[in-house]
């Protein structure tokens, strides 16, 4: 008896570790967007709505052991130089500015200010080789930065129609970009020559399929993730997208691109019998304009309920095993979509691994490879939660 209240109250202590959150504290205002390092694995950088960027130490104790104050105005984004993370970029209103983490002052002073963006930046991201950031805003255009000169590399327009929320590099092409908007579309970019190609238009998307996500919010692109480069034979070419109707779509970029490419030379018949195909979906796959299945991945399998603000392939454990996602119903949800790689042949139920309530909008999130506090959360208060994804 005595044993068997030991180990109950051992997986209670368990269970409460994992529902009363690591609370990091150096805001003073509701934290925007979190990093995780790779080369120091336990180190993660937040900024806010302060005008500050912290950095963190998960193992020591829960308060910064570095604040940064670099600007009046909202950091909304960040990202470390690749392959050297002393250098870090932050963006605050039309303005990108990049620091050197080892020379610490009272007053930041960037080493670069780069204002080549007319409207407020969404988001910022730097590429593998370390010589281009791209940058997101409002206007709908994102700016290919060259930060070996620095100069600005080239204008991306004329391809979404409102705001642009977000942009990523794509590992396994050196010269184009992903972009996402309240446009709902899904554009990739060859920026050496500033042409896009539409990936999905997820408005059309949802007229045509029976996956959607609720129905009563537009599906506005908020956030994509990518696989990182050692990623890639296992979950192949594929991106996941946040979209504002709370569905996360998971799909293949390169079968995407040339389906769109089959279907502009193709005649009539050949295009009515595209969307032929697109009707005879299931409820949470698909097959896509060239019969490459899409996945869907909303509230019929327990999905979010409100948009999808942010999301991320996980870096513990089996890397890219789970998508996490947060919303704005103040929920987390751990994916296991990667039960999906064998077309289908799980349970829906296996899919969700699991739900965390955050109890505040979710801003951002990042994770670590880690086997506990592997999750970091930014929302709408002034406290980075941590977590604990098993």
């Amino acid at each position: 008896m005595a044993e068997a209240e030991s180990s109950e109250a051992a997986a209670a202590r368990v269970a409460d570790k994992q529902s009363k959150p690591r609370r990091l504290k150096g805001h003073k205002d509701c934290a925007t967007s979190c990093i995780a390092s790779r080369d120091r694995p336990r180190v993660i950088v937040t900024s806010g709505e302060d005008g500050r960027v912290c950095w963190f130490d998960m193992r020591c104790k829960d308060v910064a052991r570095l604040v940064m104050d670099v600007s009046v105005e909202p950091v909304t984004s960040l990202c470390f130089k690749t392959g050297n993370e002393d250098m870090i970029y932050a963006s605050s209103g039309t303005e990108i500015k990049c620091f050197d983490v080892r020379l610490a002052t009272k007053e930041w002073k960037p080493l670069e200010n780069y204002n080549y963006n007319k409207e407020e930046i969404n988001k910022v991201v730097c590429n593998l080789k370390s010589s281009f950031l791209a940058a997101a805003d409002d206007s709908g255009e994102v700016k290919i930065i060259d930060i070996r000169q620095p100069c600005l590399y080239k204008t991306l327009r004329a391809g979404h129609t409102s705001i642009c929320n977000t942009v990523q590099f794509l590992p396994w092409r050196s010269y184009e970009v992903i972009s996402g908007g309240l446009d709902s579309m899904l554009l990739m970019w060859d920026f050496s020559k500033g042409r896009s190609h539409k990936v999905v238009d997820f408005g059309s998307l949802d007229a045509n399929s029976s996956s959607t996500g609720q129905c009563v919010n537009p599906a506005f692109v908020y956030a994509i993730a990518v696989p990182e480069i050692d990623m890639l034979d296992k979950s192949d070419k594929i991106c996941a997208v946040a979209r504002g109707d709370g569905a996360v779509s998971v799909i293949n970029i390169e079968s995407e691109i040339e389906a769109n490419r089959s279907k502009s030379s193709s005649n009539s018949r050949k295009g009515s019998q595209s969307r032929s195909k697109d009707g005879s979906s299931s409820s949470n796959m698909d097959a896509g304009q060239n019969g490459n299945r899409r996945l869907h991945l909303d509230y019929s399998l327990g999905g979010h309920t409100a948009a999808v603000s942010c999301l991320e392939f996980s870096l513990f454990g089996e890397r890219g095993k789970f998508i996490i996602s947060g919303g704005n119903d103040q929920l987390v949800k751990v994916w296991n979509w990667s039960s999906y790689r064998d077309l289908g042949i799980r349970d829906n139920n296996d899919i969700l691994h699991s739900t965390i309530n955050v109890g505040h909008k979710v801003n951002s999130l990042c994770t670590v490879p880690a086997d506990t506090d592997n999750l970091v959360v930014c929302d709408t208060s002034k406290v980075v939660k941590v977590y604990s994804v098993t």
